[in-house]
């Protein structure tokens, strides 16, 4: 496909790229670098990720910046400086102390993007305990599933969804002694900085069978000292369990340490371009990855301002919230940027961007068109970048310094070799000519990589061969090191003796006026053993007709060819997504052939 390559951010008036010399940053950075701008634990004890994000920048004059403002749904903005962050998780640590939580147990958060959540996540790595975040939006199984894989000692959610979606399953979570309520704000949020006072419960705290004990997270705070000491931490000690589902199977726990930390920091600088003056805003959810990568580790550790909205995507607020809170930095997911594409050109003239100076995007390939259309219309392109769960940060990257090809995932990370590659008897090979498609794969050994999958040893190490790391990711590089994605090994067309990457269709549908979002899946055909079939969602405006499905299909075929343009498009008014953003064709094409359908614990309004 040929995109037009998109300028590089280098206008009059704003800043230089924090890489601003790519090639030359590569050629002398290593990872030991990473890890000596980290502060470490006074006294050289070691490396803690908490201290890293707040307890630093206290010790360094700076507790009185603001670390995170809190929007509120109602719309209460309530900022948390670094000292405050300090002294409340210093609190729930000790707490956790007193309550007998000893290093290694489990600390499950089951909250929205409340204040609770980010005090939580810090006082976790402070006590040496291990940060296992759920989504709000799970229901009782996926919870019931997760934790009967790591064992919680402890859990803190709120009231209404303790009553929800954890009290039907408690009986199935022998090791939970604790439940940690949060009591959610209602009305004038900002007299309790986002807690409710423990006066105000006009009920008294549930009782739960199982043997599991329910306290009061402001009452818990209220009662612990504000002074805490961070043990000896070695960076190998294990911070954070993520759960990632398989196309079928139980969810897998990534387990990543400490030392991440490293790599958190130096990719929210390079790639993300943050500095300590920016306000920040990665809209993820801290249930996924990203959220606590880069919605909590990455920026914190850099010393910026971290917005976080506690209401979810509505297109109107989004821009009201990069205006008002003179947002310079904001990191989404392709899926979001897809709506407010959907909900018009015209609306984001009504606000003030004029603080916005870079976009990123991550979760699923950004199609060329979104690329175009944030240059046409948010005056910035939109830099698409790439990582996974298990590589615990980004790896590869568009970057501020360098010319955009839309539609490409950018360039590995100084100190992340990638490649493309190609597995079979005789090992592994990397694949050196241009264009050819292979596996991604990444050289083992960078910070943030996941030490294991909990309790699944010979999974973990079948993620390896010759010391790489397989992403099951299909991709090609070009002659300027440039890599594209094409699709999920199991997601990848092959029809005729073509192997056609489901991202190019839909990119291509996605150049119709018409065409919100795509999907592309094969089915079976007795000649050519797959041929590609659509779905599309369409744009306000726009009804689904016989007629637009032929002007569709004839645009396909222009674009693309009659090997690789689909044969058939089927309207959808949306498609399935995971919680992430992430759109589910092998649930499309298990529902088209009626194929089991796998794990749905992560699909977008499952319960």
């Amino acid at each position: 496909m040929d995109w037009p390559i998109v300028r590089k951010i280098a206008e009059p008036g704003r800043p230089p790229a924090n890489l601003a010399d790519y090639e030359q940053v590569r050629r002398e950075f290593s990872w030991d670098q990473a890890r000596a701008g980290l502060a470490g634990l006074p006294g050289g004890r070691g490396v803690n990720i908490a201290d890293e994000a707040v307890d630093r920048h206290v010790r360094a004059g700076r507790g009185a910046h603001v670390a995170l403002r809190w929007l509120a749904r109602q719309g209460d903005a309530i900022d948390f400086t670094y000292a405050e962050l300090a002294g409340l998780s210093n609190r729930l640590a000790n707490a956790f102390g007193e309550l007998g939580v000893q290093r290694g147990e489990r600390v499950f958060t089951l909250l929205g993007r409340v204040p609770a959540l980010y005090v939580t996540a810090l006082a976790a790595w402070k006590h040496g305990a291990v940060l296992c975040p759920l989504f709000a939006a799970f229901g009782p199984e996926p919870i019931a599933a997760r934790m009967a894989i790591a064992a919680p000692t402890v859990l803190v959610t709120s009231d209404r969804l303790f009553e929800r979606k954890v009290k039907p399953i408690i009986d199935r979570v022998p090791s939970l002694k604790y439940i940690i309520l949060v009591e959610e704000p209602v009305g004038a949020a900002s007299a309790a900085k986002g807690f409710s006072a423990k006066s105000s419960r006009l009920k008294p705290l549930p009782q739960v069978s199982g043997g599991g004990r329910v306290l009061d997270f402001r009452g818990l705070l209220d009662a612990a000292s504000a002074d805490y000491q961070i043990a000896p931490t070695d960076p190998e000690a294990l911070a954070t369990l993520h759960f990632t589902s398989g196309t079928t199977g139980r969810p897998k726990a990534a387990m990543h340490v400490h030392a991440a930390v490293a790599a958190h920091r130096a990719t929210a600088i390079q790639a993300l371009d943050l500095r300590p003056d920016d306000i920040f805003w990665c809209t993820a959810d801290p249930g996924w990855v990203t959220g606590t990568s880069y919605g909590i580790i990455g920026p914190l550790a850099v010393g910026c301002t971290l917005i976080a909205d506690e209401e979810e995507f509505d297109a109107e607020r989004w821009y009201r919230t990069l205006s008002g809170q003179r947002v310079s930095v904001w990191y989404t997911a392709p899926t979001a940027i897809r709506m407010l594409m959907k909900a018009g050109d015209d609306l984001p003239g009504r606000f003030d961007l004029s603080a916005l100076r870079y976009i990123a995007s991550v979760g699923e390939p950004l199609n060329p068109e979104a690329v175009l259309w944030g240059e046409r219309v948010l005056n910035l392109p939109i830099h698409d970048n790439w990582w996974q769960t298990e590589t615990g940060g980004i790896m590869v990257s568009n970057f501020a310094s360098m010319a955009i090809k839309p539609g490409s995932m950018g360039r590995p990370l100084p100190g992340v070799d990638a490649a493309i590659v190609r597995v079979d008897d005789r090992g592994l090979q990397v694949l050196d000519r241009p264009g050819e498609q292979g596996e991604l794969a990444l050289k083992a050994g960078w910070p943030s990589m996941f030490r294991g999958y909990l309790g699944e040893d010979e999974r973990y190490r079948r993620c390896f061969v010759d010391g790489w790391y397989l992403s099951g990711d299909i991709a090609r590089r070009d002659a300027d090191g440039y890599f594209w994605f094409v699709g999920r090994g199991d997601d990848v067309i092959k029809s005729a003796g073509h192997l056609i990457g489901p991202f190019e269709v839909e990119s291509v549908l996605m150049e119709h006026p018409a065409v919100a979002e795509a999907a592309a899946v094969g089915i079976p055909d007795p000649i050519a053993l797959e041929v590609v079939k659509a779905f599309v969602a369409l744009r306000q405006g726009f009804e689904a007709s016989d007629a637009l499905n032929m002007e569709l299909l004839a645009h396909a075929r222009k674009r693309l060819g009659p090997a690789v343009a689909p044969r058939e498009i089927a309207f959808r008014d949306s498609l399935p997504k995971t919680r992430s953003g992430k759109i589910m064709r092998r649930l499309l094409r298990a529902r088209e052939l009626g194929l089991p359908e796998g794990d749905l614990s992560t699909l977008e309004g499952s319960a």
